[in-house]
């Protein structure tokens, strides 16, 4: 395996749409990377750059000790796995996995073992004489994942390959791909536009919007300490609560939403003196749904901000709860033992001191700065700069 180094790596194209704007990543050898973000935030182009298959426009990009900034994709030692499955229709799984040792004259016999090894790996083994039209989508992905393990690659490239599977086979494949990996120990850049994918796969994640690298940490890093406004908003299901308005400091430091003085939020010390320190006129306070409370009228604070229910969503184990408070749409994660009824009036108490605050004309965390340049450095292993 190998480390893959970006180094202000940039790709503008002809018309002068910049796709990616200068990111630097390491990935570790033996590190499971995920770039994640939406459509057209650069996430694919980075992937496809790292394979040769786009060119870059100025920066550095290193697989190993090797510059390939400029090496055809054939030579640089990466095997890449697409969202569509692209298995030959008239081989056999077989033929489909061995194909690419075919073309490098690999000995028989290694190519017997290797294609071998990886069915077992994938649980493949008894569909190996079957052609891709008698496959499941999970199968057939499960043979483009094989062609990729029996070239025995030095870097593994993922492009959304789950995308195109239902609900049900993307949670097993997600649990068969993190267990492949556990088994290889491979280097792995991964693309995906799921969240919940990126956290469940990732050793870290890198945050895409807009070609720019917005934060890169491990999945927890990012959930508990996200440094915009756009890496709060996406990582987490349900999203972050984000409430509009303004600090006050007079009678207590408080969070006042729009004005509104029914849905007020007690500063911490510390979050007073990080707000009072910033120039920011307009906040805006994050709010995960679990740090939200249904109480009867007030809790032990003596705060208590009333809501009213437009929606209940019941999950089973929980309910999710969509309300209406101080002006404001408001998701809260609620036990599922009690359902309260559309357009019942509830009391919210919410956990100040997990209450994330942004300025809203930077859309830049006040708690949570980082690096002020939009990327974060994960133990002393990746940067990122805008």
């Amino acid at each position: 395996m190998a480390q893959v180094t970006l180094e202000g790596v940039r790709k503008v194209y002809e018309n002068g749409f910049v796709a990616v704007h200068g990111v630097d990543l390491v990935v570790q050898d033996g590190e499971f990377v995920v770039l994640v973000g939406p459509s057209g935030s650069g996430k694919s182009t980075t992937l496809r750059i790292i394979a040769g298959l786009e060119s870059l426009t100025s920066g550095r990009l290193s697989i190993g000790d090797r510059v390939v900034n400029d090496m055809p994709p054939n030579e640089r030692d990466i095997a890449m796995v697409f969202q569509s499955y692209a298995l030959y229709p008239h081989m056999t799984v077989y033929e489909n996995m061995a194909f690419a040792l075919h073309l490098r004259r690999t000995p028989r016999g290694e190519i017997d073992t290797r294609v071998r090894e990886a069915a077992r790996i994938l649980g493949i083994t008894a569909v190996l004489d079957r052609r891709p039209r008698q496959l499941s989508g999970g199968q057939r992905q499960r043979v483009a994942i094989g062609r990729a393990i029996v070239r025995q690659p030095r870097v593994f490239l993922f492009d959304e390959p789950l995308s195109n599977l239902d609900a049900k086979l993307r949670v097993q494949m997600r649990r068969e791909i993190a267990r492949i990996r556990r088994e290889l120990s491979a280097t792995v850049v991964y693309v995906t536009h799921d969240q919940v994918e990126a956290m469940t796969l990732g050793d870290r994640i890198v945050v895409m919007n807009e070609g720019r690298a917005e934060q890169i940490g491990s999945p927890l890093e990012l959930y508990d300490h996200p440094q915009t406004l756009f890496v709060a908003t996406f990582i987490g299901s349900p999203a972050m609560n984000i409430v509009d308005g303004i600090a006050r400091f007079d009678a207590g430091a408080r969070f006042v939403a729009n004005d509104d003085a029914t849905f007020a939020i007690p500063l911490t010390a510390k979050q007073a003196e990080r707000v009072g320190e910033t120039a920011a006129e307009r906040l805006a306070a994050g709010i995960r749904p679990e740090d939200i409370r249904i109480v009867t009228d007030r809790d032990a604070s003596g705060i208590a901000i009333p809501a009213i229910v437009d929606a209940a969503e019941p999950l089973g184990n929980e309910v999710l709860l969509y309300l209406r408070a101080g002006g404001q749409d408001v998701t809260v994660r609620a036990d599922a033992r009690r359902l309260p009824r559309p357009g019942e009036r509830l009391h919210l108490a919410i956990d100040a001191a997990r209450v994330h605050y942004f300025d809203r004309s930077t859309g830049r965390s006040i708690l949570d700065p980082g690096s002020g340049g939009g990327g974060v450095e994960t133990h002393g292993r990746a940067t990122s700069k805008i």
